[in-house]
């Protein structure tokens, strides 16, 4: 991975993590404050605490992707310390998953005429779902080459003692 693309690929998460912490932000000081009073038309508080939630875990990727982003730099992602970011990267899509159904749940009973759009909802979170087990294959992937990377280690090492 060339400078170039690690500082532009640093520049967007950056980017996306301010605006994060910056709408997460607004998000706690209307909950703490309470400046916004409910109308009674949507649960307000429960969606502020989700969408808090939610852009939380969106945030422990954003963080967790940098990480990786330096091991490849260093090249060092082909290690098993790289699995531990892969890991919460999975575990982190798999909460805003449930954050998604969470928020599902909460729009479910204003869409009693229509249900359309909670299916579409559901169909959504399956689909974050599905992205958690992508990420899953490619830490599969991940694991083979580190095993390949262990065993071409052995057999230089082994080489070399010959030698």
């Amino acid at each position: 991975m060339g400078k170039l693309t690690v500082r532009a690929l640093r520049a967007v998460l950056a980017v996306v993590l301010t605006g994060t912490v910056f709408v997460q932000a607004l998000m706690v000081w209307a909950l703490v404050s309470g400046s916004d009073p409910e109308d009674g038309s949507l649960p307000l508080t429960p969606l502020r605490v989700v969408t808090i939630l939610g852009i939380g875990t969106a945030q422990v990727v954003l963080v967790c992707t940098w990480r990786l982003v330096t091991m490849v730099r260093r090249g060092t992602v082909f290690s098993h310390a790289a699995f531990r970011y892969v890991d919460v990267i999975i575990g982190a899509i798999v909460a805003a998953a449930l954050v998604w159904f969470a928020v599902t749940a909460l729009n479910a009973p204003g869409q009693r005429e229509d249900p359309g759009v909670s299916v579409i909802m559901g169909g959504i979170g399956l689909a974050v779902l599905g992205v958690a087990l992508i990420v899953l294959v490619l830490r599969t992937l991940l694991a083979q080459a580190v095993a390949r990377d262990v065993e071409a280690a052995q057999m230089q090492a082994e080489l070399n003692e010959v030698i």
